[in-house]
C-alpha cells in the first residue's frame, strides 16, 4: 500500500510453501484478508518471496500471466522481492545453509537474474523494484584469510553479472531495477561499516572497470549505474542486534552517496543481565532457542567489548560469564510487541529509523519481515493474518506519529 513515507507491505516468506502452487496457495488464502484489514480501498503491494523452485515456475508464460491476473481482480501489485533464501525455508532446518548457494556461485546469479526478471514482469508501469540478497556469504566457511579475500572477490563479479542485466533492462526502456543487499551478523558483510568498505574497495573498482568496457560509460556513468542498482537492504533487526545507531548508519551512506533499497521493518530479542538473579533471563532466551533458523547473538559486555555467538546454543553455553551485561539476539519477533516477560526488543530501533523515513524518505520500499511465526513460543503465536494486519497498522501508527 503507498503511504506518504513510500510503499509499505509485510514479506511473504512468512508464509510456507517451496513450490509455487503451494505458495500461491497461502498468497490466496491471506492476502485479501489481511489487505481487507490494512488497505480496504487502496492497491496492496506485496514483498515476494520465491524458492528457486518457485521462481523456475513462475518463470512459464502461464503460471505468471494468472498471477498477474489475480493481482488485477484482488488490487494487489509486487514491488519488491527477498532473494536471500535460495532453498527451502519452512518445516526443515535451515540455519547457515540460508546462505547457500552463496555469491560465489553460479546458482546464485542464475536465481537472482530470474527474479528480476519476474519482478519486471509484474512492476507497476513507472515504479522501481528491488530484490533483497544475501551479504555474499557466510563468514564463517571462510575463516582463512585467503579463502575470505577470493570468496569476496568472486561473489563481487558475479554480482556485477546481475546489475549488467539490470543496466540493460533500464536501458531498453524497462525499470530501475535495484539488486539491496542484506547484511547481517556472520555474513561476510556484517554491517555498516563494512558493507561501505566492500561497495568502495571491491564492488565500484571492478564495476567501473566492467562497464566502462562493455557499455563505453565513463568513470563516472559507471559509479552511477552502480550505486542505482546496487543498495543496501536495511534489517532493522540485524542492525539492531550490531548495535549500530540508526541514524549514524543514514549519515555514513549519506556521506558516501550510497542508497537505501528498502527498509525491512524487523525487531531483535533483547535483554540486560543483573548483577545477581541471571537465571530468569537465561531461561527467557533459551525458550527462544530453536531448531530451524540462526539466532547469532552479540552481547555487550561490561567493558563495551562485543562478543560474537554464530547461534543461540553458543551464547547460553557462555551465560555464567560476570562481565555480562546485554544481549542482542537474531530471532526476528513481532513489531507490536515490546515487552516479553524479562525480556524485551530492540523495537525502539525501528521507531526511529521510521521517523527518519518519514521526515526525510530514503527509500520508497517499507517490508515488514517477521519470518519467525511458525517457531514462536506458543503465547506469541496469534492467527496469522490478524498479526500481519496487527504489525502493519503499528507501522502506519509510527509513521503517523513521527
Amino acid at each position: 500500500m503507498h503511504t506518504p513515507s513510500g510503499h509499505l507491505t509485510y514479506c511473504t516468506n512468512i508464509h510456507a510453501g517451496e513450490s509455487w502452487g503451494e505458495h500461491f496457495a497461502q498468497l490466496q488464502q491471506f492476502i485479501p484478508a489481511v489487505k481487507a484489514q490494512v488497505s480496504p480501498g487502496k492497491p496492496f503491494g506485496i514483498g515476494l518471496r520465491l524458492s528457486n523452485l518457485a521462481s523456475l515456475e513462475l518463470s512459464k508464460e502461464e503460471p505468471l500471466n494468472a498471477f498477474r491476473e489475480w493481482l488485477r481482480k484482488n488490487d494487489c501489485y509486487v514491488y519488491t522481492m527477498n532473494g536471500f533464501p535460495y532453498g527451502g525455508f519452512h518445516h526443515e532446518r535451515v540455519k547457515d545453509q540460508v546462505h547457500t548457494p552463496d555469491w560465489a556461485t553460479a546458482e546464485r546469479v542464475a536465481y537472482t537474474i530470474r527474479l528480476f526478471r519476474i519482478l519486471a514482469a509484474l512492476l507497476p508501469e513507472g515504479m522501481e523494484g528491488g530484490v533483497s540478497t544475501s551479504p555474499l556469504s557466510y563468514r564463517l566457511w571462510h575463516r582463512c584469510g585467503e579463502e575470505h579475500k577470493s570468496i569476496m572477490e568472486s561473489a563481487t563479479l558475479n554480482m556485477l553479472l546481475v546489475v549488467e542485466q539490470l543496466i540493460k533492462i533500464r536501458r531498453s526502456g524497462g525499470p530501475l531495477l535495484h539488486l539491496d543487499v542484506e547484511p547481517e551478523p556472520d555474513g561476510m558483510l556484517e554491517n555498516s561499516k563494512e558493507y561501505i568498505d566492500w561497495y568502495f574497495q571491491h564492488l565500484l573498482p571492478a564495476g567501473v572497470i566492467m562497464f566502462t568496457d562493455k557499455f563505453g560509460m565513463t568513470e563516472e556513468e559507471a559509479m552511477l549505474a552502480i550505486k542505482n542498482h546496487v543498495q543496501l537492504c536495511y534489517d532493522v533487526c540485524h542492525f539492531a542486534v550490531s548495535y549500530e545507531d540508526p541514524k549514524v548508519v543514514l549519515e555514513r551512506l549519506y556521506f558516501f552517496g550510497l542508497k537505501v533499497g528498502k527498509i525491512q521493518i524487523s525487531a531483535a530479542l533483547k535483554g540486560l543481565f543483573p548483577k545477581e538473579g541471571r537465571e530468569p533471563v537465561i531461561n527467557a532466551f533459551a525458550a527462544f532457542n530453536e531448531n530451524i533458523y540462526l539466532h547469532q547473538v552479540i552481547a555487550r559486555m561490561s567493558n563495551d567489548q562485543k562478543v560474537h555467538y554464530p547461534d543461540m546454543p553458543a551464547a547460553l553455553d557462555d551465560a555464567g560469564r560476570a562481565d555480562l551485561e546485554e544481549w542482542r539476539a537474531h530471532f526476528h519477533v513481532p513489531v507490536f510487541v515490546q515487552d516479553f516477560g524479562v525480556l524485551t526488543s530492540t523495537r525502539d530501533d525501528i521507531s526511529r529509523v521510521l521517523a527518519l523515513q518519514a521526515a526525510k524518505p530514503f527509500t520508497q520500499h517499507l517490508e515488514v519481515e517477521t519470518y519467525t511465526w511458525e517457531v514462536l513460543p506458543p503465547g506469541l503465536k496469534q492467527e496469522m493474518s490478524g498479526s500481519i494486519a496487527r504489525e502493519m497498522k503499528w507501522v502506519l501508527q509510527q509513521l503517523e506519529l513521527s
